[in-house]
């Protein structure tokens, strides 16, 4: 008797083995889109042969990829690719709501939210530079959320320990994907306090009180900024974040890059060297860093300042066309350590649209 859904993943197989012989430089995620089908779908045909799924337990993993060595870790959204070679150092997993969890090395540098993780499978590929071998993990519709790529220098023995360590009993090829829950709409703006929201922006101790002052007023990101005092948030063209990543290669600025999706927000510290346009993308092309920028997909861009105890931190946010914040730009800073002039100086000559 075949099993349910067999039928289904057969299909999906074959079409995905003839689809990747007639598209063999082909992504899986743009595969996926293709086929309307989801990335985890197309990746779960080859389990037992190059993938193996994993068991839930991903904090239990992740807590353990210090033992790879140097990785390159790959969080993106629709817009935007966000890559960092580095070591899983200083992992944490704190249990509430959601579990939430903290990678806080000098190189990986996270921020988890594991309500979002619900597969997770470790790959194996060819490619034009070798076998590549990654643990991938996907959120409940199969869309990506985060993926942690061996390098030359990572321990493969340390790999196939963990592989075997979580691997899931369930291998079948059946992967139950189903939609995430629709986005709350924005309130309307007349319903919005908008001279007690901008007291109360004023009043900011700290950039991580932000979102929960969008909570408390009940106001969306992007909607906030169009509500805000126009000497704490004001529009400038949607490239702008070409000219700031120009100036901070020219000037060799440190800068920090906060790109994420539902289910992580990843982190790059630290300059930034060749920059470059391809094919429609906006790249940084560095040695431990990479960043990849889809330009017809971003629709709008913020100058945003925060008053926080050790002074106004300033930063430029962009927007997919959906209204949703894709990437953040700071200048390299730690907590009780004012902003660095030069990245404030940097955002003076942006101008406002």
């Amino acid at each position: 008797m075949t099993q349910p859904g067999t039928e289904k993943q057969i299909d999906l197989r074959e079409r995905w083995t003839l689809f990747r012989a007639e598209n063999p430089q082909v992504r899986i995620r743009d595969a996926a889109a293709k086929l309307n089908t989801s990335e985890a779908e197309l990746l779960a045909t080859e389990i037992g042969e190059t993938v193996v799924r994993l068991n839930g337990d991903f904090p239990e993993l992740l807590q353990e990829l210090h033992t790879l060595g140097r990785i390159m870790a790959l969080t993106r959204n629709n817009e935007i690719v966000h890559e960092r070679k580095g070591e899983y150092k200083n992992v944490e997993v704190m249990n509430g709501h959601g579990k939430m969890g903290l990678v806080l090395g000098d190189d990986i540098d996270l921020r988890i939210f594991f309500a979002a993780w619900h597969f997770g499978f470790a790959a194996t590929s060819e490619s034009p530079r070798g076998t590549l071998r990654s643990f991938q993990f996907f959120d409940r519709d199969g869309t990506a959320v985060h993926k942690v790529f061996l390098t030359d220098a990572s321990d493969l023995a340390a790999y196939e320990n963990l592989v075997g360590k979580y691997r899931s009993d369930n291998q079948s090829r059946t992967v139950n994907v189903s939609p995430k829950p629709e986005k709350l709409a924005d309130k309307p703006d007349a319903e919005i306090d908008v001279e007690g929201f901008r007291k109360a922006w004023a009043e900011l101790k700290d950039t991580h009180d932000f979102f929960p002052l969008l909570k408390k007023f009940g106001v969306g990101r992007e909607q906030a900024l169009r509500h805000a005092d126009r000497e704490m948030a004001f529009p400038v063209a949607a490239a702008a974040y070409k000219y700031v990543l120009e100036k901070a290669s020219e000037t060799k600025l440190p800068i920090m890059i906060f790109v994420g999706n539902d289910g992580i927000i990843q982190i790059h510290t630290g300059e930034v060297e060749k920059v470059l346009e391809a094919r429609g993308w906006f790249n940084v092309m560095d040695e431990q860093f990479n960043l990849h920028i889809n330009q017809n997909e971003i629709a709008s861009a913020w100058i945003v300042k925060k008053p926080t105890v050790d002074g106004v931190v300033s930063s430029l946010e962009i927007f997919n066309r959906q209204g949703e914040n894709v990437a953040l730009f700071f200048g390299k800073r730690k907590p009780g350590i004012p902003e660095k002039e030069e990245w404030r100086e940097l955002l003076a000559t942006v101008q406002p649209k």
